[in-house]
């Protein structure tokens, strides 16, 4: 006699288009929660991806701006007063609301499908469908809005900035050098958001099938989860901060003088050594860190919202 699967499997419980529905809410979930947590996440902890940048494209010798985080602040309010810590906002506040939406909907989608019997992910699926997540946010969503981020703060080092806002900045981008302006370091791109979401996943479905036991069903305090965020983002930052500099260089307004990739890596460790690999990182992981517990927690809260009311 066949023995019945005690634990069937999310796909399992349902067939058909009843089958097809669900899996298509989980992701419809996903979507809708991810960018409403891109929207409210930015508009918190813009500043301190503001002052990362501007380290990242400072560069040593004559051509050096800031001697370091606090110099950078303090010339940044001096110059263009205190909301000059938030230009380009809109570019991010644009860009981050698919930016999420596509990250946590690529990746609730991916988890349906790779759940076990109990609704657990394995390691190497954790890892799988965080990559997933990272790959579908860098394609449509990040690359496009990372390079007009950068062309923004950068112009706004120059004597003379010529970007007037959001609009006249992307049709001046366009103009200039069609479609693919706004493409550029899309293969730094991907690896940076794909190693990113590929840790920070990892790093908190491992922390949280730590707490539940292995009870996918148990509940997660938000202060545990903002704290298992913390770590998730302080992971990322260690494990691909090398890429998010070479990124950043090849989305500013000098990229012209690097081939590709390879060859802007290669030049950075050329002349200016390996540690200029690590430029930002401070301001970074304290952006990271406070960003993406703040996103995991307001996400997760809009998730156990849905979750009731949306069946």
């Amino acid at each position: 006699m066949e023995r019945r699967n005690p634990f069937p499997r999310p796909w399992m419980l349902q067939t058909g288009a009843a089958a097809t529905a669900g899996q298509s809410n989980v992701g419809l979930k996903g979507i809708i929660a991810g960018g409403i947590t891109g929207g409210i996440e930015i508009c918190i902890t813009f500043p301190t991806e503001y002052v990362k940048t501007q380290l990242q494209l400072d560069e040593k010798g004559a051509s050096r701006q800031y001697t370091g985080i606090a110099d950078c602040v303090k010339k940044t309010v001096k110059n263009h007063g205190f909301f000059g810590l938030y230009r380009g906002l809109s570019v991010l506040l644009y860009g981050s609301i698919p930016k999420s939406a596509v990250r946590f909907g690529a990746f609730e989608s991916l988890k349906n499908l790779a759940v076990d019997e109990r609704g657990n992910l394995s390691p190497f699926s954790r890892v799988l469908c965080g990559l997933g997540a990272g790959v579908s946010e860098a394609v449509f969503a990040v690359t496009p809005m990372e390079t007009v981020k950068v062309k923004f703060i950068n112009d706004q080092r120059s004597a003379n900035p010529r970007f007037r806002g959001f609009f006249h900045g992307v049709s001046t981008i366009v103009k200039e050098q069609g479609l693919g302006g706004v493409y550029k370091g899309v293969t730094a791109t991907v690896m940076k958001q794909g190693s990113n979401q590929a840790i920070r996943f990892y790093v908190m479905e491992t922390l949280k099938d730590w707490y539940r036991k292995g009870d996918s069903k148990a509940h997660v305090p938000k202060a545990i989860v903002g704290l298992f965020g913390a770590v998730a983002g302080a992971a990322s930052v260690f494990g691909n901060t090398p890429i998010d500099v070479v990124k950043t260089r090849m989305q500013g307004l000098e990229a012209s003088k690097y081939k590709n990739t390879l060859d802007c890596a290669l030049k950075i460790w050329k002349h200016e050594g390996p540690l200029a690999f690590y430029k930002g990182t401070v301001p970074r992981l304290g952006r990271v860190c406070a960003d993406v517990a703040i996103t995991f927690m307001i996400y997760d809260s809009f998730m156990d919202l849905f979750n009731k009311v949306w069946k």
